[in-house]
């Protein structure tokens, strides 16, 4: 028997889809990010809504992410990076945490042998600490960067076992130790000297970052980089975003000024 909630779907489903349209045409038209940043969130109350097992939740989540991906490529994004797990999450039960790794190891393998990740040269980044995984993980990881390695269309980053404190303390650090040595300058030493021993300093500074799930917050994530991104905080649990939601985000950042204190 259908449930009203499936009825009312497949009554909107052509609005939407006329909608999802209209939406994409009015974006392409538009100023696109170049840079879109992720914050993914809300697996675990999605499955505790619906009644699930609460690892339904994130594999649910893992496969819209998939989706999410190409969909920011479709839009005409050319980067995206996605904070999947930090460091802080390794406080959760170790039977949470095993099971998240194992399921980003599957998702990695998974990376290899897609064809549209090869066919849109995506190239493929880990961004954390690699030392923190479990080394089957750190392998998949491993064989997906060197996979993708000359790609350079489109970049995908995932930070695994992230923490942009950390991130910040670590290129310290390593500044410290050149102007210890003699090879900088103290006086020489600046915003873009930082930003040279972060692990994105390949990267440009993320031009958007979106955090799905409810919470208004950054939590530990691209704190440096995030200096002049603009920030978009949806209530939708990350397994029930919608293509919409992408374009209503782009279409809404489109719409603001940048003036980066101009």
């Amino acid at each position: 028997m259908l449930s009203l909630t499936m009825i009312k779907n497949a009554l909107l489903s052509p609005v939407y889809r006329i909608y999802q349209r209209r939406l994409s045409s009015q974006v392409r038209n538009g100023n696109v990010p170049v840079h879109a940043a992720f914050i993914l969130d809300g697996n675990r109350r999605y499955a505790t809504m619906h009644g699930y097992e609460r690892m339904l939740g994130h594999t649910l989540g893992a496969d819209k992410v998939e989706e999410l991906i190409m969909w920011c490529y479709d839009v005409g994004i050319k980067i995206v990076t996605l904070y999947a797990f930090s460091t802080e999450n390794f406080r959760r039960q170790q039977e949470e945490i095993e099971n998240i790794m194992t399921l980003a190891t599957e998702r990695f393998e998974t990376i290899l042998a897609d064809e549209r990740i090869h066919e849109r040269k995506i190239h493929i980044n880990h961004i954390g600490d690699e030392a923190a995984l479990p080394p089957k993980l750190r392998k998949a990881v491993r064989d997906a960067e060197e996979a993708t390695r000359d790609y350079d269309a489109r970049y995908l980053n995932i930070c695994l076992a992230y923490g942009s404190r950390d991130e910040i303390v670590s290129a310290v650090k390593s500044i410290a130790q050149k102007a210890k040595d003699g090879s900088v300058s103290p006086d020489d030493i600046t915003m873009e000297t930082l930003r040279e021993h972060l692990l994105t300093s390949s990267l440009p500074d993320p031009d958007i970052i979106v955090r799905t799930g409810g919470e208004t917050r950054l939590s530990n994530f691209l704190l440096f980089q995030a200096a002049y991104a603009e920030l978009f905080f949806t209530d939708v649990y990350l397994p029930a975003f919608r293509k919409i939601d992408l374009l209503r985000l782009v279409r809404d950042y489109q719409k603001r000024e940048r003036r980066y204190g101009r």
